[in-house]
């Protein structure tokens, strides 16, 4: 077999082990910032069911 196989060969390979390490990382940066996003959400519901609950407190005592 000619060299310039191998090396189309071996080119495939690399080509292919690149593109799962690329894929892997770039799950891991969406994950992060998936959990990121998430836990501002979360946050932000209990920020409103804070104020929701001072909300009903101060309507009570005013009756």
């Amino acid at each position: 077999m000619p060299i310039w196989i191998w090396f189309v060969f071996i080119g495939i390979i690399v080509s292919a082990v690149m593109s799962i390490w690329t894929a892997r990382q770039e799950r891991l940066i969406d994950d992060a910032w998936i959990e990121k996003e998430g836990q501002k959400y979360i946050e932000r519901m209990e920020e409103e069911r804070e104020r929701r609950k001072k909300d009903i407190n101060q309507g009570a005592s005013l009756e």
